[in-house]
C-alpha cells in the first residue's frame, strides 16, 4: 500500500517548486516595475528642481528663463510642460517618461519653483 501511494505522489516536489519559482519571477516583476517608477519619479523631481533654479538665474541674468529652463530640463531628460513667470519667481513643470514594462504607461510629472525669498 505505501508503494501505491510513493508512487502516485512522485513529481509532486518539481510542481511545487515551479510554482515557488513563478511567485518569485512575478514577484521580481513587480519590484522591478515598482524600482523604475520611483527612479523616474525621483528623475523628474530633480529635472524640475534644476530648471526652476536655472530660470531664476536667467531672471538675473535678464534672459529668457523660460527658454533656460527648457535647455536644462532637456538635459536631465525631462520636458517643460508649463513655465509661469510671476516678478523674479519661476514655476515649472516638467514631464518624464515613465516606465512602460508590463502595459505601464505612467509618464511622471513634478513641479518646482524657485526665486529669491
Amino acid at each position: 500500500m505505501t508503494g501505491a501511494r510513493r508512487h502516485g505522489e512522485r513529481g509532486s516536489a518539481s510542481l511545487v517548486a515551479v510554482v515557488c519559482l513563478a511567485v518569485l519571477l512575478l514577484l521580481g516583476s513587480a519590484l522591478g516595475v515598482v524600482a523604475a517608477l520611483v527612479r523616474a519619479h525621483r528623475v523628474a523631481q530633480s529635472a524640475a528642481d534644476l530648471a526652476a533654479l536655472a530660470a531664476a538665474s536667467a531672471i538675473g541674468r535678464g534672459q529668457d528663463p523660460c527658454a533656460a529652463g527648457r535647455s536644462t530640463a532637456s538635459a536631465n531628460g525631462a520636458r517643460i510642460t508649463s513655465c509661469a513667470v510671476a516678478g523674479r519667481e519661476v514655476t515649472v513643470r516638467v514631464l518624464v517618461d515613465g516606465p512602460h514594462w508590463l502595459g505601464q504607461t505612467a509618464d511622471l510629472e513634478a513641479e518646482a519653483r524657485a526665486g529669491p525669498r
